[in-house]
């Protein structure tokens, strides 16, 4: 349990210096926080990240509702992949689905000379695509749609690359022709081919030649207005990562009320050192699903009490479906109902505040905070991966909001898949090694990075 005395700055009302102090109080056993030194490789690339909320006068609250709101259409696309991958025969998906948009931009340029956009972080999907003339469907986006024949590096891909064939669905007319569908029947359909794209800024600009990505023609749906396209992380030949042959990578995520920006290290930037503090885990596969990084979670703690959760409940079943994912994508946690169920009553039991069930916060969990207490109690959350338990400082699931008087566990509950959320890896340095196949968290400070 975390027991503090709390201060009020002239600044602060009370109850806001109450929950400053609540959600910056780390748990007994505290998780530390350093900055980290990554070795310089003139291969190493660093792309700088937004929150898609950010300059928006939000609330930290606010922007964890806006983000459930997405969330959950997210979570209803990752359904349907896995409906979609474990009934191949059936006749209602025109195309494989994907799942779609995210939480971060990242700033990079295309074509030759370069022309920036934003794009969406995704670590659940490949494919790397931004809008193209001519449109016959585009949706309004925040630069100008990329125009091929303005640039001189443009080329489209051969129908017999070995990229057009790692396609999930692909025609060949003019060139490698591709659909790429999302789980809320948003879609992306264009012409496959390769460019220059350039990462970073100023004198740290970096360019590389013949990226593969989609030239989307007809693009339609909701959730991609706030980017002019989506780079595809994930395990698959049409990521990012995969393109650029570096088996190494890391994104450190800034809190999401934070106006410093957080990074992408891809190649030897991201790798790390460190000692007790690093947490290295199994990254497992799932071949119906290729493209996640599936963790090797084994069980929850609260406080001292281990929730007491089915050992198969967070396995990848035979026909693809169950297991935990690392998502930048999804805001929260969502656990298997029966597994979040534990957990709600494990945490409620220990937590010595009020239920609030009257705020509208869009959060399960609820709890009243009394005004002019001095003194708040929280039990540590800690998730055991095999290899290493991770110990979650306070702030990572506890969000607190003046205005209403409530802290509320940032988490909630799904049905079969299980995703370990981005506000969950605030401040802890998230670094994938694909050729070990682990991925390793490491407390860090994100706005030092």
């Amino acid at each position: 349990m975390v027991m503090a005395k709390l201060k009020h700055p002239s600044s602060f009302s009370p109850l806001v210096a109450l929950l400053v102090v609540l959600l910056f109080i780390a748990p007994t056993s505290s998780t530390s926080r350093k900055t980290l030194k990554h070795q310089p490789c003139p291969n190493g690339l660093r792309v700088m990240l937004r929150h898609v909320d950010s300059g928006k006068n939000l609330t930290k609250l606010e922007r964890v509702q806006h983000g459930i709101k997405r969330g959950k259409s997210r979570l209803q696309r990752l359904n349907a992949m896995v409906l979609a991958a474990s009934t191949p025969d059936t006749d209602q998906l025109e195309a494989p689905v994907h799942a779609g948009n995210g939480e971060y931009l990242m700033e990079l340029a295309i074509g030759t000379p370069p022309m920036s956009y934003p794009a969406v972080l995704d670590t659940g999907s490949d494919l790397v695509w931004t809008q193209c003339k001519p449109c016959t469907q585009c949706y309004k986006q925040p630069t100008p749609i990329f125009d091929p024949k303005k640039s001189s590096s443009f080329s489209k891909v051969p129908c017999g690359s070995s990229l057009c064939s790692a396609l999930p669905s692909s025609t060949c007319s003019d060139g490698c022709e591709y659909v790429y569908s999302y789980g809320d029947y948003s879609t992306t359909q264009g012409v496959l081919a390769t460019e220059t794209f350039t990462f970073g800024r100023s004198k740290n600009k970096v360019s590389v030649q013949n990226i593969g990505f989609g030239c989307g023609e007809d693009n339609e749906g909701d959730g991609f207005e706030q980017a002019s396209g989506l780079v595809g992380l994930g395990r698959g030949p049409l990521s990012l990562v995969s393109q650029l042959k570096e088996p190494r990578f890391s994104y450190c995520l800034t809190p999401i009320d934070d106006t410093k920006k957080s990074v992408l290290l891809l190649g030897s930037l991201g790798d790390v050192k460190g000692g007790k503090e690093v947490v290295t885990t199994p990254l497992l596969k799932n071949p119906l699903q290729p493209s996640f990084y599936y963790l090797s979670l084994e069980g929850i703690s609260v406080g001292d009490t281990q929730v007491p959760i089915e050992k198969s409940t967070f396995e990848v079943g035979d026909d693809g479906s169950g297991g935990v994912i690392i998502d930048s994508g999804t805001t929260i946690t969502y656990l298997e109902q029966k597994a979040f169920e534990g957990l709600k009553k494990e945490f409620i039991s220990q937590t010595k505040l009020s239920l609030d069930k009257t705020s509208s916060t869009g959060l399960d969990v609820c709890f009243s905070l009394p005004s002019g207490s001095t003194r708040v109690e929280i039990p540590k959350l800690v998730f055991h991966f095999k290899g290493g338990d991770l110990e979650l400082p306070a702030e990572n699931y506890m969000i607190g909001d003046s205005n209403l008087g409530v802290a509320c566990l940032a988490m909630g509950a799904s049905s079969g898949m299980s995703i370990f959320g981005n506000v969950q890896q605030q401040n802890i340095l998230v670094s994938h090694d694909l050729e070990k196949e682990t991925i390793s968290f490491v407390p860090t400070s994100c706005d030092q990075l």
